[in-house]
C-alpha cells in the first residue's frame, strides 16, 4: 500500500520477510476472517517469529489493515482515468464491490469497522490506512473531471464521496439487499447524473 503503517524495510531479507507476512494475514484473512486469524498462524506460515511481525505492527489489527489494504489495491488495480467521470467511478466502484462481496474479506472489513468503535489505536489506523487511501483516489478522479469541465470546480466532492462509500458500506453492513455490480452501477450512474446536473444548471 502507498501510505504504510511502517517503512518497508530496506535490506532485501527484511523485504522478504515483510512481503511474506503481509501475504500470510492476507491469505489468513480470506480463509479464516479477522477473528480465526492469529499472530501466531501468521508467524507460522510466513516462517517468521512473532517478534519479526511485532516489530513492523503492534497489534493483530494493524497488520489486518495492511493485509486488507494490500488485497484490495491488488483486486482494484489502478485508479482509471478514461476521461469520463462516470466511467472512472464505476470502474473503481465494481473493484470495490468485488472485494466487499467476498464473504471472508468483506466480514473482515466489518469487523474492523466493529472493532474500531471501541479502539482508537484501530479507528486512526483504518482512517489512515484504509478509508485515507481510498477517499484520495476518489479525489483524484473527481480533480480531473473539474478540469475537464464535467462538474464544477466548486462541487462538493467529500459529499459525494460520502454518498457513494456510504452507500456500498450500507449494504455491507446491513446486508438488507445484494451487494454486487447492478448495484455499482446504479449508485454511481445516480450520482454522477446529480453531480453533472448541478453543473450544467449553473452553466445554463
Amino acid at each position: 500500500m502507498t501510505d504504510r503503517h511502517v517503512a518497508v524495510p530496506g535490506r532485501p531479507r527484511s523485504r522478504r520477510a515483510h512481503d511474506a507476512i503481509l501475504a500470510a494475514a492476507g491469505s489468513l484473512l480470506r480463509e479464516r476472517g479477522l477473528r480465526g486469524m492469529s499472530i501466531e498462524a501468521i508467524a507460522e506460515r510466513a516462517r517468521v517469529s512473532k517478534k519479526t511481525i511485532y516489530r513492523w505492527w503492534p497489534s493483530k489489527g494493524t497488520l489486518a489493515l495492511d493485509a486488507f489494504y494490500r488485497e484490495w489495491t491488488v483486486a482494484q488495480g489502478a485508479t482509471p482515468d478514461t476521461g469520463d467521470l462516470e466511467r472512472d467511478l464505476r470502474t473503481r466502484v465494481r473493484a470495490a464491490v468485488r472485494v466487499l462481496s467476498q464473504a471472508q474479506l468483506g466480514a473482515t472489513v466489518a469487523e474492523l469497522i466493529a472493532e474500531a468503535q471501541t479502539d482508537g489505536e484501530l479507528a486512526e489506523a483504518y482512517e489512515k490506512h484504509v478509508l485515507g487511501p481510498q477517499r484520495a483516489q476518489l479525489r483524484a478522479i473527481f480533480g480531473r473531471a473539474a478540469e475537464r469541465g464535467e462538474i464544477a470546480p466548486d462541487a462538493d466532492v467529500d459529499a459525494a464521496i460520502d454518498l457513494l462509500q456510504g452507500a456500498l458500506y450500507l449494504r455491507l453492513l446491513h446486508t438488507h439487499a445484494r451487494l454486487d455490480r447492478a448495484f455499482a452501477d446504479s449508485a454511481v450512474s445516480l450520482l454522477t447524473r446529480g453531480v453533472l446536473s448541478q453543473t450544467a444548471g449553473r452553466n445554463g
